[in-house]
């Protein structure tokens, strides 16, 4: 596993992981964790099959990246708390853990994370009689969630559970991106929002925001805002907050 940290903070406060979408590397949130790790310890890593990390043995599904999440976390935050910060697919690993792991993450940031329906998203969005560009869009949404990715991960649809009453930060892109599908587009663009409105039954204490000028890349196209947020729930999760 290829595992990058940064930055120190006081015993006993949390330790913010980033996880990237699929396809994307620790390279890519590099800017993001040296601002961030200006106040706080910050580490981000590369999944299997992502980056400079070993491919994995075979298919995986949210239990085989989570038990790998967790060997993560025991290596760089022990048994402090944890804030996940996750973009695209790497939120909805994020949220999809959670749950499960309260003792150990106390705070949420999903930045454009994958809606917890996709799957089914695209199918509505896009019927089977599509054709063009949209049939396209459509057959690599299925293969990709399939497993034919470079993680091989099965990305199945699943109800929003629980994590407590934790602070969550969901925030969407504001900007359509889906121009090369002007059928299909607008659909595919209200089933995302639909999707990122899903992720608030996370918590009570949840929160869902836009990112005006941002299309899917929030953390890039408006970095000010994806570390404001990462950092609210940071302070949120502190001992003295």
């Amino acid at each position: 596993m290829n595992v990058s940290c940064s930055g120190r903070s006081a015993k006993g406060e949390p330790v913010i992981v980033l996880l990237a979408g699929m396809g994307d590397g620790l390279d890519k949130l590099a800017p993001l964790q040296k601002t961030l790790s200006g106040r706080n310890r910050v580490c981000s890593y590369d999944r299997l099959g992502a980056g400079a990390s070993d491919a994995p043995a075979g298919p995986q599904d949210f239990a085989a990246v989570g038990k790998t999440l967790t060997g993560v976390l025991d290596r760089v935050a022990g048994d402090r708390p944890v804030v996940l910060a996750g973009h695209s697919l790497g939120g909805l690993i994020a949220a999809r853990y959670a749950p499960d792991h309260r003792d150990r993450v106390k705070g949420l940031v999903l930045l454009d994370a994958t809606s917890p329906t996709m799957l089914a998203d695209v199918k509505k969005a896009i019927p089977a009689s599509a054709k063009g560009p949209a049939a396209e869009l459509r057959a690599q949404n299925l293969a990709v969630f399939k497993g034919g990715n470079p993680e091989k991960l099965v990305i199945a649809d699943g109800k929003v559970r629980s994590a407590g009453n934790i602070p969550v930060e969901v925030v969407k892109h504001g900007k359509q991106y889906l121009a090369a599908v002007p059928q299909y587009g607008p659909r595919l663009e209200r089933a995302w929002s639909a999707g990122q409105r899903k992720w608030l039954a996370l918590s009570g204490r949840a929160k869902l925001s836009t990112a005006t000028k941002s299309e899917h890349y929030i953390y890039l196209d408006q970095p000010g805002l994806a570390v404001q947020a990462i950092e609210r729930v940071a302070a949120a999760v502190r001992p003295h907050a």
